[in-house]
Formats: C-alpha cells, sequence, structure tokens
C-alpha cells in the first residue's frame, strides 16, 4: 500500500479501543502441531509449521490449512496428516480434511494457494521434508499429481512457497524455498551446554537451493531453477516475499536466508532474474553480518510508493526493516523505525505488514517463539515461549502496542506460521498462529476501526487469481496501492485479496486495477463493502520455450 504523509491526521485510535481476542476454543479449530519429535532433536523438529488461509470450495470465506508434521520413519511417536478446516461464517468452523482428500501423512512445513490450472479453484503447493506435493482442486476435492506433474522426486528440506507469473504467461508459477540438506541419515549432533544434544542452528549443514518450476498448462511444470537464474546451492532459505521493485509489472522475489546472506532476484523482464541482495544493500546487516533470517514480507509501511522488506531474525538479532530509498536499494531502518530494540531478544519467525486499526497505514506483526526448549538455562534473558509483538504505524515509525491493542497475542507461545485474513467477514483483519509442538489459535480483531475496502480482482483468460495486478485506492486524499501475491510470512499465506483501510473517509475517490496492459477503473465503489472487480488486461499468452 502506498500512503500519503500524515495519512492518519483525520482519524484517531485510542491506543486500547482494538483488541485480539482468542476465540480457538469456541472457533472449533483445535489443531495441534505434531514435531514427530522422539528424544533425539532431529533438525525438522523445531521448525514448523505454517497456515495456508484460502478459499478452498469456492464459497467467499477463507478456509483455514494447517500443514504438518507426523512421526519419522521406523521411529517412535504418532502419525497425524494435514489438517483443513472450512469456515462456516461467524467464526466457526469444522474439520473437513478427509472429504477434501487432504488426509496426507507427510512431514510438511509451508505451502501456498492458488488457481494453477485457472479453472477457478484453488489448488495446492505444499512443501514438504521429504518430497514436496502439488495438489489439483476440483470442486473442493484434491488430488496428489505430483508425479504426473513433474516435480522432483529427490530428498528434500522443503520451506515456504510463493505463487507468481515470472513470465507472464498468465500461468503461475511455483517457487520453493529449500532449507538445508538434511536426512535421517546425516543428522548432525550439536552442544549448547557441552555435555547434551541440541538442535543445531544450519551453520554445520550444506545449503540447497531454491527450485522454481515453470507451468507449461496442463497441470505440467518443467524445473527451470537454473535457467531462469534462480540456482543457489549455498542457500539457506525460509522466508520468501514477492514484490515488484520498479513497477514494471515483472514481478521479483525476496528470500530470506538462515546464517546466508538474503536473497534478491530481480526480474530481468522475460522470466529470468538476476540475484542482486548484496548491491541492493538487504544480503546482510550494517555491519556486514548474516542474519539468521526467517519469515519476511514486503510493502510499503511509509507512504513513499516503494516496498520495503521485514525480515524476523534470530535472538539476539532485531528485527530488519529494510527500507527502499529507490533505485532497488535498501537501507536497514529498524532502530530509527523503533522495532529494532523491542525485537532483540526474541527468535522471531513470521512477520507481516498489515492494517488492523484500518486507518490507512501499514501496521507490523511479528510471531515469536525459540528452538531450544532448555534456551533458559543458557541465555540470560531469552525464553522458549515468548509473546507476539503487535506495532502500530505512526507515521513510517511504530509504537508497541502488544500490551493494550494486541490482547491474547501477548500470552508467550513457541509461535512459528502466521498469517492474517477476514475470517468473519466483519472488515478487519484477523489473525491465525501455528505454534511448534502445541495448538494453533485465532484472534479475533474486536473493536472500533476505521471504514474499510475489500477488493477481489478475478483475471480474464488467464491468471484467474490476478496476481501480481495493482489495486490502487484514493480516498480522502490518502492514496493506497496493494500488490497481489501468494506466499509469505513464514510458511505461510494470508489473504490475497486486499482490505483498504479508509480511517475515517466516508467515500473514495477514486478506485482501479491496475495490470501491464492498463488501467480498469472501478466504478465508485462505497465504502464498508466487498467489491469484486475483473482484470481483463491479465490475458492468457502462448507458454514460453525455455529460457537460454
Amino acid at each position: 500500500m502506498t500512503v500519503a504523509a500524515a495519512s492518519t491526521a483525520a482519524f484517531s485510535q485510542e491506543s486500547g479501543a482494538i483488541r485480539f481476542v482468542d476465540v480457538t476454543a469456541s472457533s472449533g479449530i483445535d489443531f495441534v502441531h505434531n514435531t514427530g519429535a522422539f528424544g533425539q532433536k532431529w533438525l525438522p523438529e523445531t521448525m514448523g509449521s505454517g497456515v495456508v488461509l484460502f478459499d478452498y470450495n469456492g464459497d467467499g470465506k477463507l478456509d483455514v490449512l494447517f500443514l504438518n508434521g507426523t512421526k519419522f520413519p521406523g521411529k517412535p511417536g504418532r502419525s497425524s496428516t494435514q489438517q483443513l478446516y472450512e469456515n462456516l461464517g461467524g467464526m466457526k468452523f469444522r474439520n473437513v480434511t478427509k472429504a477434501a482428500g487432504l488426509a496426507i501423512e507427510a512431514y510438511c512445513m509451508g505451502g501456498a494457494a492458488g488457481d494453477l490450472d485457472n479453472d477457478g479453484d484453488q489448488d495446492l503447493y505444499i512443501s514438504c521434508v521429504g518430497n514436496d506435493i502439488l495438489l489439483q482442486n476440483e470442486g473442493g476435492e484434491f488430488t496428489d499429481v505430483s508425479a504426473a506433474a513433474g516435480l522432483s522426486r529427490e530428498y528434500e528440506f522443503g520451506a515456504s512457497v510463493a505463487l507468481l507469473d515470472a513470465d507472464n504467461d498468465g500461468l503461475l508459477d511455483i517457487f520453493a524455498t529449500r532449507y538445508v540438506t538434511w536426512t535421517p541419515e546425516t543428522d548432525l549432533i550439536c552442544r549448547l551446554d557441552g555435555k547434551n544434544k541440541s538442535y543445531c542452528t544450519p551453520e554445520p549443514y550444506e545449503g540447497a537451493s531454491p527450485r522454481f518450476y515453470h507451468n507449461t498448462g496442463d497441470f505440467t511444470f518443467v524445473d527451470w531453477t537454473r535457467q531462469a537464474g534462480l540456482f543457489e546451492p549455498d542457500a539457506k532459505s525460509l522466508g520468501v516475499a514477492v514484490m515488484d521493485l520498479d513497477d514494471d509489472f515483472w514481478l521479483d522475489l525476496a528470500v530470506a536466508n538462515d546464517t546466508q546472506p538474503n536473497l534478491l532476484f530481480h526480474n530481468n523482464g522475460d522470466g529470468t532474474f538476476e540475484e542482486i541482495g548484496l548491491i541492493a544493500g538487504m544480503a546482510f546487516d550494517e555491519n556486514g553480518v548474516a542474519r539468521g533470517g526467517m519469515g519476511i514480507d514486503a510493502a510499503d509501511y511509509d507512504g513513499s510508493g516503494r516496498q520495503s522488506l521485514v525480515i524476523g531474525n534470530f535472538d539476539g538479532e532485531m528485527v530488519a526493516l529494510y527500507h527502499n530509498v529507490g533505485d532497488m536499494l535498501f537501507i536497514d531502518s529498524a532502530a530509527p523505525a523503533k522495532i529494532g530494540r523491542p525485537t532483540l531478544p526474541n527468535l522471531s519467525f513470521a512477520t507481516f505488514f498489515f492494517d488492523y486499526d484500518l486507518d490507512g497505514d501499514l501496521d507490523l506483526l511479528v510471531a515469536n517463539g525459540h528452538l531450544e526448549p532448555e534456551i533458559e538455562t543458557i541465555k540470560a534473558n531469552v525464553t522458549y515461549a515468548q509473546p507476539t509483538q503487535l506495532f502500530r504505524n505512526d507515521g513510517g515509525r511504530f509504537t508497541e502496542v502488544t500490551d493494550s491493542s494486541g490482547g491474547d497475542l501477548a500470552t508467550p507461545r513457541v509461535a512459528r506460521g502466521a498469517a492474517y485474513a477476514d475470517l468473519d467477514q466483519d472488515g478487519d483483519l484477523d489473525v491465525v498462529i501455528s505454534t511448534n509442538g502445541g495448538p494453533a489459535q485465532v484472534f479475533e480483531n474486536t473493536g472500533d476501526h476505521g471504514n474499510w475496502l475489500q477488493v477481489d480482482v478475478e483475471g480474464a483468460g488467464g491468471n484467474r487469481d490476478g496476481l501480481g495486478a495493482v489495486v490502487e485506492v484514493v480516498a480522502g486524499g490518502v492514496n493506497q496501492r496493494w500488490l497481489l501475491r501468494a506466499g509469505g510470512s513464514y510458511l505461510s499465506q494470508s489473504q490475497t485479496a486486499p482490505i483498504f483501510g479508509l480511517a475515517g473517509a466516508a467515500k473514495l475517490d477514486s478506485a482501479a486495477v491496475v495490470t501491464r496492459t492498463g488501467t480498469k477503473p472501478l466504478a465508485n465503489p462505497g465504502v464498508n463493502q466487498r467489491v469484486r472487480a475483473s482484470a481483463t488486461e491479465i490475458r492468457l499468452q502462448r507458454a514460453r520455450t525455455p529460457p537460454r
């Protein structure tokens, strides 16, 4: 979103008037994450998992998919599957995992949803430890088409996923991060206290390149990782965010790496990429050190018209706020933006920008939780369970409001994935958080908010989700822009349709959908409603041949 200077001058929100309330018990969601732990502290056990918010059955309400682990082959423990909860309305859900064909026993981490075959429903790509899974949706029932679609059968450690039309051919491609090179046979022994085995950080493991699958149509994909310039064998990637660095409608990718330099892939305008993280200033911290990057998000939080980046990092490393200063250059502004010191003690996984109070600028959520249950005996002032932090945007700087507006978010937990959506269709954004080895939680956004507008974009002829299009809204003299994308946060996906906070504006000055080929105005939608826009400029083109 782009927010003009002093965008909220006419709208003041009293601290504490909005609160996030834990409604998990009454919602019908009873998911508990299975780490597969059996006493040996294998690396994957402490890293998962994510949550995907998407409309699996096309009824207009966002459903909740929790990715899940299971016991390791030949080891003790309990078997478990992925879990899908259908949204019944009114913040009520029911488990429809078996009926939807998602009772899949696999050790999975994250995922993303999108209409990969342009038939009008949402398909799924799920990243796993072992083999990733591609699921085709036919009327709310999913079929595993991984092998036929051309996915790799190599044993890999999957992490976050993004769906994007990289070459503007009208078909969504798949970018899947890989954490490290790990198998049950190569698990290493690390000791925090010099005696007992602890969970390893990624340093002793070899890296692993992300994978990029080009969509050739008919639900088949070709691995174009090398051809597209995305092969990075030293990467240890956990998070990915889709962005448009230079507003050319050729989508770029920002990747958060754990103890390796972050990556920034700039689209060359033909579906191939150049990695520019170092020269762009977001590969390292201000001292030239690679941090423990986890989750990531991209948005215009300061009204500059440019997308900046936020990255969650390890404890002792503040959350990174890479401010986009133009010309594809970034400066870490976490300290002056006042999110540096409050996040320093925490290990931050999921993080994202969202307008929780609907005042017209983007706030920030950071979900925290450590890897090592015994960390409190090793490090002073660092805990295993940690509060999720909420920061209100005050003109491009942030004020932590965890204890006031954060409500039940402030309760310490071992958080991993997190996503936002208007789950109860009242116009404000609710939050879902998954925890490692514990129960997932649903938080309802309650209280008095600004006015709002949700815009559902549908592409015509190709890219039915409209991903890569930009929605522009002007209200009360404030200009906001939102790039439609799938994936992000940490192993998770939030609502893709933008909800614009309009503060006290009682009407819109203008609204439009912008694509690579033009602008389509929307016919004066009113406030506090959900409208549908058809991006007729998004057209299906002939599938490209592999880049050279």
